[in-house]
């Protein structure tokens, strides 16, 4: 499997040809994860304290940052001061590198939550379904994204310089083809009642329809996690990996302390739309699944 793209990167803001530029578009697009093993996260002498999971409120098992505000943490204003500035700043490198990486989504980048994931990834998940574990393409029940895609930025800063240990495995259009059968079919007027009652953030699309049954499907599926193409990565400590989460097939098995900013992105501000899952999709069923 060729799932992974190296690059020797080392700078949150490099200065890059267009030539290189277009060589991460593809391979991200494609559905690679970009792999920047010299590009750390840097902690600061006085944020060394946080980390540690006792910051967290017991709400959430992560510490975000969304709009400004600090969710999940506990402590003093001081400290929850202290906490959201680290935050902040690993979101603006974050923004700095993907604005280097990928200038034709600039214009479009809509950015999402930011987040710092203290607890250890082990532990008994409260149910199949949130075993991130298990492979998976990420597809959340409350927010449709009706096509767009999750770009992902990840920097492990494990301070005793573990690795967080991903398995990645087959290409997104192989387990489509794979599943589709097995899929329930949508009900608009069940997601027009999901979303009439807050269930759902937005109108839940065929297209968010398909995402969740895959995600739950993926999961849930023994011989599919046992015996499908994978292969192991362990990212280690002081290191940056980007990837569409919602296009490559991933699984949490090991690693603490992370940090993670995600932006959202429409199809259109794509350099190779037809590579989306969406498109894929649409290939694969021969009907539009947004409209």
């Amino acid at each position: 499997m060729q799932s992974i793209h190296t690059t020797e990167i080392s700078s949150w803001n490099p200065a890059l040809e267009p030539e290189a530029q277009s060589e991460f578009v593809h391979a991200i697009e494609s559905g690679k994860v970009i792999y920047l093993p010299n590009l750390s996260f840097e902690i600061q002498t006085s944020e060394s304290a946080y980390l540690s999971p006792s910051w967290l409120n017991g709400s959430r098992k992560n510490i975000s940052l969304d709009s400004g505000k600090v969710g999940g943490a506990k402590g003093s204003e001081e400290d929850l001061s202290r906490i959201a500035t680290m935050v902040e700043r690993f979101s603006q490198q974050s923004t700095s590198l993907v604005k280097a990486l990928f200038p034709n989504y600039i214009a479009f980048l809509n950015k999402a939550r930011t987040s710092f994931r203290p607890s250890p990834v082990e532990g008994k998940p409260a149910s199949w379904r949130k075993d991130d574990s298990r492979l998976h393409v990420d597809a959340f029940p409350s927010r449709p994204t009706n096509g767009e895609r999750i770009l992902r930025i990840f920097s492990n800063v494990n301070p005793n310089g573990l690795p967080r240990v991903w398995r990645v495995g087959e290409p997104f259009e192989d387990a489509a083809k794979f599943l589709l059968p097995s899929l329930s079919r949508y009900n608009p007027f069940l997601a027009r009642i999901q979303n009439a009652l807050g269930i759902t953030k937005s109108l839940r699309s065929e297209y968010d329809h398909m995402m969740l049954e895959m995600h739950d499907k993926m999961k849930a599926d023994t011989y599919y996690q046992d015996n499908m193409p994978q292969q192991t990565v362990p990212f280690p400590s002081g290191c940056t990996w980007i990837c569409y989460s919602d296009q490559v097939l991933h699984a949490a098995m090991g690693g603490q302390f992370m940090f993670e900013q995600t932006f959202n992105l429409p199809v259109e501000a794509l350099k190779h739309p037809d590579l989306s899952p969406l498109r894929v999709l649409e290939r694969l069923t021969l009907r539009n699944l947004t409209s």
